[in-house]
């Protein structure tokens, strides 16, 4: 997974995820429309918007979407959390991307093992 930011403050991300374990580490499908945890040292708070850049796997363009946070894991988490936020997909992209990201992720969406969220 490649991540990169903008400046201090910046509200841009880029998520490269490359193969089906980190988009499935990262996947939030319990979000009414779907998201993502986005592994980051920036600081954001809940209901801040952020834009992301997502590439998918060996998807040739990028997805660029504006997204809300709903979930924050701040620096020295407990645990094995990685910190980081949780993005949920704005309602007019959601039900695309959740279908593209889920067949990639098809037969892990019933595993137990754990993600960056849960």
């Amino acid at each position: 997974m490649a991540l990169n930011g903008g400046g201090a403050g910046s509200g841009i991300l880029n998520l490269a995820l490359k193969d089906v374990d980190e988009l499935y580490a990262c996947y939030m499908p319990f979000l009414k429309h779907g998201g993502l945890f986005i592994p980051t040292r920036k600081q954001f708070s809940l209901g801040d918007d952020v834009f992301v850049l997502l590439e998918l796997m060996d998807e040739t363009d990028k997805i660029p979407l504006t997204a809300k946070v709903v979930w924050v894991s701040p620096i020295g988490s407990t645990g094995h959390r990685r910190p980081g936020i949780g993005v949920e997909f704005p309602e007019d992209i959601s039900e695309n991307l959740v279908a593209k990201i889920e067949t990639h992720l098809a037969g892990l969406l019933s595993s137990n093992r754990p993600t960056y969220t849960l």
